[in-house]
This record gives C-alpha cells, structure tokens and sequence, in this order.
C-alpha cells in the first residue's frame, strides 16, 4: 500500500508543481512579498472556502474544491520557502530584486516537496494510513485545526511550550492536502 501512496502522491504534486510553475510565469516570485502570517491566511482563506462549499454543496464561483486544495498545497511550499530565507522586511526600491530566479524556486520547491513526502512515508508506516477511511470533509477541518494552530504560534512570536513548531504544522497541512487531492481525483 505504502507504494501505491507514494505513487499517488507523485502523481498529485505532478499536477500542482505544474501549476506553481506556470504561474511563476505569469507572476514571477512576487509572493516573496508575503509575510508567513499572510501565508497562513492565504492558506485559511482556501481551507475555509473549502468548508463552506463542502457545507453548502454548491459554489457561485466556478472552481471546485480541486483548485482550492491544490493552492493550499503550493501556499504551504512557499511557507516553507519563506521560513528558510526569511520575509523581505522592506520592499526593495528596485523591484525587480525581490524575484528570485526560477529555476532556484523550483529547486527549493522540490526540496520540500520531498522533505513533506518522506514524513508522509513515515507517518503512513506508523499510522496505517489511517487517512484512507477518512472523509475529505474531515481532512478540511483538520487543516483548519492546524491552520489555527499555527495562527496562535505566529501570535506568540514562534515561542511552544511543549508543541511542535509552524514547519511542522505546514508539513501536515500540506500532507492533509495531498491525501484529499488523491481521493478527490481519484488517482
């Protein structure tokens, strides 16, 4: 089973980094703008559109859920981007130098890609995939936990008692994400 997992899992992140790319394309890295706070918003906004379209089980703007996981996945790399090379505090007065190259994000989007892939592995062996008996509507309210997880870290400066920190809690956010783009699309 774990394999099959693993290949479903290449399959999906085919299908999202081939969206990160193109629209690096379009729009360059200009989410380097963003602050990892308004990641996680970003990342809120996505899971609770989610919810509330799962709830009502119809949506006025004419993208499904697909789209939606499939964002808080990429959101979720550039979080981890982020949290490595840290937030321009100030925007450069030559905006142009903000952008980073894109070759080197895509680098560093493999990077994570495969970091959040390994613990997938890891928690699958221990868990049993557990997550395979679970409704996709119960991988959204998790991602939600998760995201208001994170949200109260950030409110405290980064400082747990006992918890794990924001990467990891992006980690499974993005994992969570993965397993319900697999049952969604049915790979």
């Amino acid at each position: 089973m774990e394999n099959k997992t693993s290949q479903e899992f290449d399959k999906v992140m085919e299908k999202c980094k081939g969206i990160f790319v193109t629209k690096m394309k379009d729009y360059g890295s200009a989410w380097r703008v963003l602050r990892t706070s308004s990641l996680t918003d970003q990342i809120y906004i996505k899971a609770n559109r989610i919810r509330s379209i799962e709830n009502i089980g119809v949506a006025k703007v004419d993208e499904g859920i697909i789209p939606e996981f499939i964002g808080i996945v990429n959101y979720s790399v550039m979080a981890q981007i982020q949290l490595e090379i840290g937030t321009m505090d100030q925007l450069p007065e030559n905006l142009n130098e903000m952008y980073m190259d894109a070759g080197e994000v895509e680098k560093m989007y493999d990077k994570y890609v495969s970091r959040a892939k390994t613990l997938m592995e890891d928690k699958n062996h221990d868990y049993g995939e557990a997550w395979r008996n679970m409704r996709v509507s119960s991988l959204t309210d998790i991602i939600l936990m998760k995201l208001m997880r994170v949200k109260q870290i950030e409110d405290n400066k980064g400082e747990t008692f006992i918890s794990e920190g924001v990467d990891a809690n992006y980690y499974d956010i993005f994992n969570y994400s993965v397993f319900a783009l697999i049952k969604l699309i049915k790979i």
